[in-house]
């Protein structure tokens, strides 16, 4: 056989390997937490929105929820602000307030910008609009931190409605509370809420790590996929630190309130959410409810 007919029966191999987890997840709802490295550099940021099209070309439901925090800090450090972080958590007076909206605003309308031009209908949404996300005060440990946001009610109705009018929506992590005042909210807090709000099939967030390790040294130990007990056990036992402590919390809240699956994938690999989602081996970590099917390994 010669070498471009090999390449070709590669691909459709590629396509059939696809094709059951195409089946299993056709018109089902995947939000798609952004963020990191693969929102700063021009050629991943392609790489992601082209995936979320193709999912929702083959008949996925795709939701993108964005962060912004390196745009953030950049555009106040150009203003000569510095950044302060609480427990990951970004110290949020009324100046830094106003620019996260900015800036969370122009970010938002690049994504929809980008979706559009390959062809697929997407709609720029903001927390406020429809009071999308309802938040209150959140503290860290205690702390004050200003305006930042812990998400108490989705509207999600709103997000069903754009799904069924054939529209991709891309959410800017800003909410409202009781009395109108806006708040910033942590975009995984705000992907999780929503999440669990719609009871979605899948969560992914996009991040600057390979996933979920045994030890975050050896690069080795990365954990294919993780039942919530098993995650509950790592972070117990003293092996999750760091920013991954709240992201894996995130991640059991989100299956214990009924979300199926919920991936953590490195977003700076082109093309990780196709690789996660409809290979066999997949690429990142997948957790799972306790009685949760193991999808991987040939399942």
């Amino acid at each position: 056989m010669d070498k471009s007919m090999e390449k070709y029966l590669n691909k459709a191999e590629v396509l059939i390997e696809a094709l059951p987890y195409i089946q299993r997840f056709n018109r089902k709802i995947i939000v798609v937490k952004y963020g990191g490295s693969a929102m700063v550099d021009e050629e991943l940021k392609k790489r992601v929105i082209e995936d979320v099209t193709l999912l929702k070309l083959v008949g996925f439901k795709p939701i993108i929820v964005h962060g912004g925090g390196k745009e953030i800090s950049s555009m106040l450090k150009r203003l000569g602000k510095e950044s302060t972080f609480v427990n990951g958590l970004r110290v949020t007076d009324e100046e830094t307030m106003d620019v996260a909206e900015m800036v969370l605003g122009k970010v938002n309308k690049s994504l929809v910008q980008l979706v559009e031009s390959l062809g697929v209908r997407a709609i720029g949404i903001s927390g406020k609009d429809g009071a999308l996300l309802k938040v209150k005060k959140k503290y860290a440990d205690g702390e004050d931190i200003g305006f930042v946001g812990e998400v108490t009610e989705v509207n999600g109705q709103i997000l069903l409605d754009l799904l069924e009018k054939d529209f991709l929506p891309i959410v800017c992590p800003i909410g409202l509370d009781d009395e109108f005042q806006t708040y910033n909210i942590n975009a995984d807090d705000a992907a999780c809420a929503i999440a669990q709000a719609m009871q979605v099939e899948k969560l992914a967030f996009l991040t600057d790590i390979e996933g979920v390790y045994k030890d975050p040294k050896d690069p080795d130990t990365l954990i294919s996929e993780l039942t919530v007990s098993e995650a509950e056990g790592l972070m117990n036992d003293g092996y999750i630190g760091g920013g991954m402590l709240p992201k894996l919390q995130n991640c059991i809240d989100a299956i214990n309130s009924g979300v199926s699956r919920v991936h953590i994938l490195d977003g700076r690999i082109p093309h990780c959410l196709l690789l996660e989602i409809f290979t066999n081996k997949g690429i990142g970590t997948a957790i799972l409810k306790d009685d949760g099917s193991r999808f991987y390994h040939g399942e």
